[in-house]
Order: structure tokens, then C-alpha cells, then sequence
């Protein structure tokens, strides 16, 4: 099986399905086309056997040829094949701040700080790739010091998530996956989010408290861009999945290594980095487009 996955905040152009359906009917039989779309995207699949002969890497063939003209039609695309195509997301593992929620949570709790504006520069700057992420992240901890721990509470009742993402979560455990939350923000405030929408595993790093006031300081090991590849292995191994049916999602370049294991990463809403380097991406604010470019 290999399918091709087409996603669009517009609807997507009858000649890009037409192209996409003309590249796959070249290397596969019986190739059908069928409509994904949910509400605040447009989603089409295309999809067929694959014919005896035909190259292991097809499907990294086939993105290449539909990336640039699908890109520049303003239309996401993937190419999944072998188990994923056709078994189905075994393991879903996403990113938090920015990918998860719409906010990155450092900042929120930098606001009450008076800072935010400091850690944001950080922040971005972390997320590109310019700085080391632990470096980072303990400079922008250190500017919460001294900030009354119930600041916390008032942060979780402020995060938002992102559109799509309870429906793509939910999508996944329907069809009997996983789902995962490996994040470089705090487990405070990812805590109650992983428990309302009934997540599998979980990861992040914790903030430390002294006499009811954050310290500036994180406990235990920092949640980091290897740290980040390691669970999602460990996840996997754990739930039996191979990895080639594990689906990554993330946007920083914290993200890449997990993003390179997985048997496909989707680039979020991504700096471009990410983007350049991630086998697929959702380029519009809908979580839940992942399941287009998977072709569910």
C-alpha cells in the first residue's frame, strides 16, 4: 500500500490530485482517490497497491516529486507506505508548547515575571536551532525566580489547545493508538492537559518550589532534543510498536531528532528549519490535519 496525503486550509486543486494520482498510478495499481476533509480543512487521499518490482524507497520518491509544486499551491502533502499505510498510527507522539497549545508556557509564566519579552527572544531563538535548548531553557527558568507558585495555576487555566488537537487525539485511540506528550515546558501545567485527554505516556520537565515560590531552577533531567528521540523509542519499544508506525509531530528544532526517528515527522505551524528537514508538515493551524496527510 502507499498513499499519498494532500491537505489544505482552501480547498485542494483538482491538478495537483490530478498530478498526484498520475505520479502514483505510475508505480501502483488500483489507485483510488477518496475525500478527508474535516471541518476547517480540505483533505484528499490517493492511494493504491503497490506493483511488484517497485523501489523500497517510493514513497520518499514520490514526496519529492509532489513537494515543491504541492507547496506551492499552499498544499501539505506526505507519502506513507508499509505498515504505517497499512496498519495505521501505532504511536502518536507530539510536542507541547506551540504544537499541543497554542502558547509556549515559559512565556505565560515569564508574564507575571515581567520578563516575557526577554524569554521570548530566547525562546525563538532556542526553537530555531541558534541556542543549545538545556542552556536556554535554564536562562529563561532563572527569570522566574522569586514568582509566587500559584502563578502556576493561573498559567494552566490560560493555555489554550491548538485547534484539532482533542479530535486528533481522540482519532487515534479510536483506531486503537497511542498518543504521547514529550515536552521541554513543565509538567505543572502539561499534567492536567495529558490526564483530560486521557494520554498514554508523558514527559516534561518540572519546576522547583521553596517555601511557595519557584526558584528559577528546573528538577531532574532536562527534557531536550535527545531526551525527546529516547522516550519516543522507549514509548515504542514499551508498547510494542515498531517505529515505522510511529507518527512524530513538533515544531522546534528541539524536535528533529524525534521528528528523524519516527516513521513519519510532521513539521507544525514549524520554524523553517524544521520544516526543510521534516519528512511532512502541517503548514495552517489544524492538529488534526495530520490525520489528512496520513489519509484517515
Amino acid at each position: 500500500m502507499i498513499r499519498i496525503g494532500l491537505v489544505s486550509a482552501r480547498p485542494v486543486p483538482p491538478a495537483l490530485l490530478q498530478h498526484a494520482s498520475e505520479l502514483l498510478s505510475a508505480v501502483a495499481d488500483d489507485v483510488v482517490t477518496a475525500d478527508t476533509s474535516r471541518p476547517g480543512w480540505s483533505g484528499v487521499t490517493v492511494e493504491g497497491v503497490a506493483r511488484p518490482g517497485a523501489a523500497a524507497d517510493v514513497d520518499v520518491a514520490l514526496t519529492a516529486e509532489l513537494r515543491g509544486p504541492a507547496t506551492a499551491l499552499g498544499v501539505d502533502v506526505a507519502v506513507t507506505a508499509g505498515p504505517l499505510a497499512a496498519d495505521g498510527v501505532g504511536l502518536l507522539v507530539m510536542d507541547v508548547d506551540s504544537t499541543l497549545i497554542t502558547a509556549e508556557v515559559i512565556e505565560l509564566l515569564a508574564e507575571h515575571a515581567g520578563t516575557r519579552e526577554q524569554v521570548a527572544e530566547v525562546t525563538e531563538r532556542a526553537m530555531r536551532g541558534e541556542l543549545d535548548f538545556a542552556a536556554s531553557l535554564r536562562e529563561r527558568v532563572a527569570t522566574l525566580a522569586g514568582l509566587d507558585a500559584g502563578v502556576v495555576d493561573a498559567v494552566r487555566e490560560a493555555v489554550e489547545l491548538s485547534a484539532g488537537a482533542r479530535e486528533l487525539v481522540a482519532a487515534v485511540h479510536e483506531r486503537g493508538g497511542k498518543v504521547a506528550l514529550v515536552s521541554g515546558g513543565f509538567l505543572e501545567v502539561v499534567g492536567p492537559i495529558a490526564e483530560d485527554l486521557r494520554i498514554d505516556h508523558l514527559t516534561a520537565n518540572r519546576l522547583e518550589v521553596e517555601d511557595g515560590r519557584l526558584t528559577g531552577r528546573t528538577t531532574g533531567p532536562v527534557v531536550d532534543r535527545a531526551a525527546k528521540e529516547r522516550h519516543l523509542r522507549a514509548w515504542a519499544a514499551e508498547d510494542g510498536v515498531p517505529l515505522e508506525r510511529v507518527v512524530a509531530v513538533g515544531d522546534g528544532a528541539n524536535d528533529l531528532d524525534m521528528l528523524g526517528a519516527a516513521g513519519l515527522g510532521v513539521a507544525y505551524c514549524a520554524k523553517p528549519v524544521v520544516q526543510e528537514q521534516a519528512r511532512a508538515a502541517v503548514t495552517f493551524p489544524r492538529l488534526d490535519a495530520v490525520l489528512g496527510l496520513l489519509g484517515r
